[in-house]
């Protein structure tokens, strides 16, 4: 690959300070690092792409009875590292052309609140974080209803080119703005009527997005004792931990993460403990509707609080347990080698009428599985927070692109777990309470009747494994969290401990999941606060300042008001909240994924980069297809099961007609929330398309006036040149190890020293 032409016409003219070392490697002796092959580079390669083979031909074409589960681990590990180490270079050298000479919002606006430099695997924890919620957890057991062949395609290879790409995207050229947002973003590139449908729609899907966040949190602690009070201690914990932080031995990150872990792994402990008890079974045995009114007093609270009272002790936490227990997994799958009886195409592939979630394979597999493959949340958090943090440009390919590798191993780890229990096991969990009847007799018959190969489930069964988890009951435990709690604990009590640790790996694994969730909860309330202050501010100036705190207090009250009714809409549907919301936080996710590549594309044809736009077009086209695909069939599909209006129609005549139930609904109370609850989530999904294709058109008429001038104008801050230097990787090169001595060796007072991270 040749040289690309470096981009950097102001800072052509711009001297470098003399007194210091270089800022970047020099270009001619990094690329000659990069093109140089030796032996040894090419048999590692080699027999990664081996590997990687093999382990796809097992997954996609061998049809034996079973499919060993270590192949999955394989397939997507070699995959992530062929994608990030030739794709995403391609990226960086032909569209991107990042340039370490130049300062990044960090260094030049650094305020040590909001601009702050950041070590860039620090960063890279902070970023994985705040974009690894329920997402990668759910869609993928939710979708494991139609086989693991599908999810496991589009989990990998749609990582690899969608949404890594689009987060590595989003990331560079809201950096290149000051860390704008993507509204921001929108406005600026797409012009009055696509920026303002872009800001509405943000607002709205964010809505969404956190409200079925919350819906799984609940859905997983509902009626569970031992995981309220577990899940309840990590909020005192992360206080601490900020207090610890902050005062007590500031900047001790790995210190206080130890500290961290230590309480949490008591707190599962003391957990099982308090749960046994008469008092604590009483007390800590809460109702869904209850925890969801918890939930949003403490997201109100949460997004009010200093970012490192809680969020920040939060993120470290986190990152640790989330990183932790997905590479603990895989090690598990690796050494136990669990057999997947799951078929790759299930009996429901080729319909639309599942009982986890209704619609045909395409397109409803592609919003299921939102997070983990493609996530337009993402395009928030690099738009929003993370560009304000990075150091060096070049390091946006290790956190945007690499960070969301790591999610999308999340997602596969997730899929695995799911299909690992059996198909009995995972249809009487995932199916709402009005399919299975409640009870393990009639869950059993309900499975039983699904005449699904192989799968004969007895009441015991389900009954056995509620006891060895720790639970009065497994059966309609909807939304995907205790699914990959039972799973996780199925692989793990083989790997450590036996039947007698499953119980404790089943609440392990809905402290991590709660932990994964809560923290995109609050992180996702305080991001759609600012937006919101972001937007008033359009008309009232005063909302902007951040510090501001009655216009603050407001904007949260506003936004934690609107996913809290959407979030006790889920908790109370007949149907099955996430069952039923589901399909419609995929398809708004993935909408906001087509808006923010849509802006992309208008952004990299503006730079005159056309020979290599197709890097965005593909993956923008194929979820611009797939969305409004879904969202018309959810608006026009005469089917109940699929669409709104048709189910909302159902109910409305079967009220009107004087009928006391219907279909799932027992009661006439019932029947009307089903009414209700259907016409708002039609409603929306008319928004919904209707915003993004706006959006998508006004991108496709910019992209096309700037092909047709050569290029167009650009929104860039003005390049400063940078005093600072830093490596781009996880692993420093040779040439990037030696420049780092040099600005090592520098006396004390030349040094432009990284301040300390709060």
């Amino acid at each position: 690959m040749g040289r690309p032409a470096d981009e950097q016409p102001a800072l052509a003219v711009m001297e470098r300070d003399p007194t210091l070392p270089a800022p970047a490697v020099d270009d001619a002796v990094r690329e000659a690092a990069e093109r140089k092959w030796t032996p040894a580079k090419v048999a590692v390669w080699a027999a990664i792409s081996l590997l990687g083979a093999v382990a796809w031909f097992m997954v996609a074409l061998v049809r034996g009875e079973t499919v060993n589960a270590i192949w999955f681990v394989f397939a997507a590990v070699c995959t992530y590292l062929i994608g990030y180490r030739f794709y995403s270079k391609f990226i960086e050298r032909y569209l991107l052309k990042p340039n370490d000479r130049r300062a990044t919002p960090a260094e030049y606006k650094a305020d040590g609140k909001d601009y702050v430099r950041t070590d860039r695997n620090v960063l890279f924890g902070h970023h994985f974080a705040a974009i690894a919620g329920a997402g990668p957890l759910v869609g993928p057991i939710i979708a494991a209803q139609m086989g693991y062949l599908p999810g496991t395609i589009w989990i990998i290879i749609g990582v690899v080119l969608a949404g890594a790409v689009q987060d590595y995207l989003v990331m560079f050229f809201s950096m290149r703005r000051g860390g704008r947002s993507l509204g921001q973003m929108a406005r600026e590139e797409l012009g009055a009527i696509g920026g303002t449908a872009a800001l509405i729609a943000t607002l709205l899907i964010m809505i969404i997005i956190v409200a079925i966040l919350a819906l799984v949190v609940v859905n997983a602690l509902g009626e569970s004792p031992w995981g309220v009070f577990s899940v309840g201690m990590t909020i005192p914990i992360a206080l601490f931990m900020g207090v610890y932080l902050r005062f007590i031995r500031p900047g001790k990150v790995m210190e206080v993460s130890i500290i961290g872990f230590v309480l949490l792994m008591a707190a599962i402990v003391g957990g099982g403990a308090v749960a046994s008890t008469e008092w604590g079974a009483a007390f800590f045995h809460l109702d869904k509707v209850t925890i969801a009114w918890g939930i949003i007093v403490y997201g109100f609270i949460a997004a009010i609080l200093p970012v490192w009272l809680l969020l920040a002790p939060r993120d470290y936490l986190s990152t640790f347990m989330k990183i932790g227990v997905i590479v603990m997994l895989a090690v598990a799958i690796i050494v136990v080698r669990p057999e997947i009886t799951v078929p790759a195409f299930s009996e429901f592939a080729g319909k639309d009428n599942g009982p986890v979630f209704s619609g045909a394979l395409f397109p409803f597999l592609f919003v299921t599985i939102a997070c983990g493959a493609l996530s337009g949340f993402h395009a928030l958090i690099s738009s929003g927070t993370t560009p304000k943090l990075i150091e060096k440009e070049r390091q946006t390919r290790f956190i945007g692109y690499g960070g969301m590798l790591m999610e999308s191993f999340v997602a596969i780890m997730a899929l695995v777990a799911a299909i690992s229990i059996d198909r009995g096991i995972y249809f009487a969990m995932n199916a709402p309470v009005a399919l299975t009847g409640g009870t393990v007799e009639t869950a059993a018959a309900w499975v039983n009747s699904l005449g699904l190969s192989g799968v004969n489930i007895t009441p015991a069964d389900l009954a056995q494994t509620a006891t060895n988890v720790g639970e009065p009951s497994i059966v309609s435990r909807t939304g995907g969290a205790p699914t990959l709690a039972v799973g996780l604990a199925h692989i793990m009590q083989q790997f450590i401990g036996g039947t007698s640790m499953m119980a404790f790996w089943y609440h392990f694994a809905i402290m991590f999941e709660a932990l994964f969730i809560l923290t995109a909860v609050d992180a996702g309330t305080r991001v759609a606060r600012f937006m919101l202050q972001d937007s008033i501010g359009n008309f009232i100036p005063k909302f902007k300042e951040a510090s501001w705190r009655p216009g603050a207090w407001l904007c949260t009250a506003v936004m934690v008001g609107a996913w809290g009714a959407v979030l006790l809409m889920g908790v109370t549907d007949p149907l099955g909240g996430i069952n039923t919301l589901f399909p419609l936080f995929g398809i708004a996710n993935q909408l906001l994924a087509a808006i923010a590549l849509a802006v992309c594309m208008a952004i990299a044809a503006k730079r005159g980069s056309f020979k290599y736009l197709w890097i965005v077009a593909v993956p923008l086209a194929f979820v611009a297809v797939v969305t409004v695909t879904a969202s018309l069939q959810k608006i026009f599909s005469p089917v109940p099961a699929v669409g709104y209006f048709a189910n909302n129609a159902a109910f409305a005549k079967a009220l009107a007609d004087g009928k006391s139930s219907f279909g799932t609904a027992k009661t006439v109370e019932a029947m009307e929330a089903v009414v209700r609850n259907t016409m708002v989530q039609g409603v929306l999904s008319v928004i919904f398309v209707t915003l993004s294709v706006i959006v998508i058109i006004a991108a496709l008429i910019a992209t096309a006036k700037a092909f047709k001038q050569g290029g167009g104008h650009d929104h860039e801050d003005e390049p400063r040149p940078s005093r600072v230097f830093a490596p781009a990787g996880l692993f420093p090169t040779k040439a990037e190890k030696e420049l780092q001595a040099e600005w090592n060796s520098l006396p004390a007072g030349q040094r432009t020293e990284r301040p300390a991270h709060h």
